[in-house]
């Protein structure tokens, strides 16, 4: 991959990972990566498989736990998941947005427990930045100062 792709596919500069506001943390969208990049490309039921857009989604909620553990400081800690949003570029006849969204859901259900039970959209769409298939964002309860 060329400097270009990596910074094609790097977040923007204008991007919070996470804002904490009055006890509530808002953690924006997260793509497929591995290793920096862009991991699963392409729209679901065209170019990627349901089984590929399901790890997909995995790695999104993934990303969502490391950015909540990484940002979270000055004594704040995560109470529970409140909604997570799933965005699936979908190709024009798929129509089986929960099951790749169901993936996330387990992600937060496994890693916490009753705490990663929330509320849930998933949503297609026609495309995400940097062709991603799928991207995650979460509002969560935390506590602290």
């Amino acid at each position: 991959m060329t400097t270009a792709d990596k910074t094609a596919s790097a977040p923007s500069s204008y991007v919070t990972p996470l804002v904490v506001h009055e006890g509530f943390a808002y953690v924006s969208g997260q793509l497929p990566r591995k290793d920096g990049q862009i991991a699963y490309h392409g729209k679901v039921g065209a170019d990627v498989d349901l089984d590929s857009a399901r790890e997909a989604a995995r790695l999104c909620a993934q990303a969502c736990l490391n950015v909540l553990n990484r940002e979270l400081t000055e004594g704040r800690r995560l109470q529970r998941i409140l909604k997570i949003t799933g965005f699936v570029a979908s190709g024009p006849d798929f129509t089986s947005h929960g099951r790749v969204i169901d993936a996330a859901s387990e992600v937060f259900i496994e890693s916490l427990g009753q705490a990663g039970q929330h509320a849930r959209s998933a949503i297609g769409v026609a495309q995400l930045p940097h062709g991603a298939c799928v991207e995650i964002e979460v509002v969560a309860a935390v506590t602290g100062p």
